[in-house]
């Protein structure tokens, strides 16, 4: 009740299928519910059922990434749910307003682009999609304000071209000079590439402050932060003071949540956002800024990013860099992926590889080819399993023993990751087989013990990597990124063993050694795009526990990704001339 706020009772009452609104509750319980209440009255035609159920189907959608659901679909599975008028539904929602509806060009089936048969006269199909407001709201929003970006910058207003092509001219490669002249002349700038090429967005932050710039990097992890401030340098990069941050005792900027605190020019998405890390804001609201570098772009959702650009001012620059090979945000969106399909700004791609056997393993799958690669320090291991037991005691075995024994990384240092939660070889059954190898205990602290390691999950595609300190009445404390935290003891749901993570749980973190183990029930569920992220979280080490046999290559040449349906990328074409 209390999640339906006050009134509840009486808001039940009236519309029993309000509690679709609550999560893990099935149609069926819904409707069990329903019968309840309001018996003989009770039918699948009920209106209320039919609204309740499209805005159920679009927030299922959204929980897969989806912003908007093509119509015919959405038609398609209120008949599965056996509503009698699924048009009339879709009618009543639309009136209501939660949801939108719009006409969206199919441009993946432009004419040229079906085959050698395709009428070449013939116009692109129209498709009608349905979207929740939030996120249709959330993508228009962000769409302005890219535009806007791009319509106000005056070149002339920072430092001249000369400067930054001076600046240009001392970067430390070729791609990082393109990005700092693409950046001069551009409000929004695209930059990809993998972990190697990080060091171009570094270097644009560093020779922006130089400049006289406000500049500051973004990044989605703590892990991620760390890695980007060490390409930055130790401790502080040269930068002007700003109202954010007052100067302290050498003249330098300093920030009460940096590390030492001294400003190292990068913060985490999330904290920028809650206003935790970073730079003030102005008199109007918006972040005192010339220039944000956001990194680990794929990993922008559609509602954080566009919060993201409504806090820039007018005249600032944007640039958008990461690994498009990577997962997308667990939350809906494909933020940074629509953009480069716009081609409605500039793009830079970096030429810096990543080095070694796991760079170029990674590489190799990035453009769908899965090739044995030369380790001969045994960077890479393929580990077969015939069976669930197999692939759990294998998996065990390499982190207890085997990769801290013949390479010297610890048990603490090295990552499990796999395709589910659920299920033999999931992230739960491994996580009770880990612990109960590595840190054996009765999980006397609602489950946990000191020493177990954990994620903690305070929102939904938020995963920070922590170990159990001590519990008490107070709750859970955890040993963070960014020192002692604790979980109340109402909220320690938000709190999950962390032996083995999910490739979305460890997309922005890299660790010394990965286990990425892929089951045999795994092959249908795989992409490129999983294989991509889960083997290129290894930093030294990566092992392979294999039980999907063909299943993998055929994933990584076939399954590029799994689809969404957004309407970013339509928006922004009907906005801004194609760069290309």
């Amino acid at each position: 009740m209390a999640s339906l706020g006050a009134g509840a009772a009486g808001g039940l009452r009236e519309d029993p299928w309000q509690v679709l609104s609550l999560a893990g509750v099935r149609i069926e319980q819904a409707d069990a519910f329903a019968r309840a209440l309001l018996g003989a009255e009770c039918g699948p035609g009920d209106p209320r059922r039919a609204r309740a159920l499209v805005v159920w189907l679009l927030e299922r959608a959204a929980v897969e990434g989806h912003t908007a659901i093509d119509a015919a679909g959405l038609r398609a599975a209120l008949e599965r749910h056996a509503v009698p008028d699924p048009d009339e539904a879709l009618r009543e929602a639309v009136t209501d307003g939660r949801v939108l509806v719009f006409r969206d060009d199919d441009e993946d089936a432009a004419p040229g682009r079906g085959g050698p048969q395709a009428d070449e006269d013939a116009e692109p199909p129209v498709r009608v999609l349905l979207a929740l407001d939030r996120y249709a709201l959330a993508e228009e929003s962000l769409a302005d304000g890219l535009v806007r970006l791009l319509s106000t910058l005056d070149p002339d207003a920072g430092p001249p071209v000369s400067a930054w092509g001076d600046a240009a001219d001392q970067a430390p490669t070729g791609s990082a000079a393109d990005l700092l002249r693409a950046t001069a002349s551009s409000g929004v700038v695209l930059h990809t590439g993998g972990e190697a090429a990080r060091a171009e967005p570094a270097a644009l932050t560093a020779s922006a402050r130089r400049l006289g710039l406000r500049a500051w990097a973004v990044t989605d992890s703590e892990d991620s932060r760390r890695r980007l401030g060490t390409l930055l340098g130790p401790g502080r990069t040269e930068s002007p003071p700003t109202d954010s941050t007052p100067a302290g005792p050498d003249g330098a900027s300093a920030h009460p949540d940096a590390p030492g605190g001294q400003d190292t020019a990068v913060v985490t998405l999330d904290g920028l956002l809650a206003g935790r890390e970073g730079p003030a804001r102005e008199a109007d609201g918006s972040l005192a800024v010339d220039l944000l570098v956001v990194c680990d772009g794929p990993q922008l959702d559609v509602e954080r990013a566009a919060t993201l650009v409504e806090s820039l001012p007018d005249g600032a620059r944007l640039v958008l860099s990461g690994d498009p090979g990577l997962l997308w945000s667990a939350a809906p969106g494909r933020v940074f992926a629509d953009l480069l399909a716009a081609r409605v700004c500039p793009h830079v791609s970096s030429r810096t590889p990543d080095p070694g056997p796991i760079g170029e393993l990674v590489s190799g799958i990035g453009i769908g080819e899965l090739a044995a690669v030369p380790a001969p320090e045994k960077e890479v291991v393929i580990v077969p399993a015939r069976d669930a037991g197999e692939a759990v005691h294998r998996t065990v075995q390499l982190v207890a023993d085997a990769v801290p024994r013949a390479l010297g990384v610890p048990a603490e240092q090295t990552q499990v990751i796999t395709p589910g939660h659920a299920g033999a070889v999931g992230t739960r059954a491994l996580n009770a087989a880990l612990k109960a190898r590595l840190n054996p205990g009765p999980g006397r602290f609602g489950g946990f013990d000191p020493g177990d390691r954990v994620v903690h999950v305070p929102a939904p595609g938020r995963a920070v990597p922590c170990t159990v300190a001590a519990g008490d009445e107070q709750g859970l404390h955890l040993d963070g990124p960014r020192g002692r935290i604790t979980v109340p003891q109402d909220r320690i749901a938000e709190v999950r063993h962390g032996w083995a993570l999910t490739a979305h749980q460890a997309v922005a973190t890299r660790w010394p050694a990965v286990v990425a183990v892929l089951p045999g029930d795994a092959g249908p569920g795989l992409t490129r795009q999983w294989v991509y992220t889960a083997f290129g979280r290894a930093e030294r080490h990566l092992s392979v526990v294999q039980g999907v046999e063909q299943a993998l290559p055929r994933a990584v040449a076939e399954v590029p990704a799994r689809p969404r349906t957004t309407r970013l990328r339509t928006i922004l074409r009907e906005q801004v001339p194609s760069e290309a």
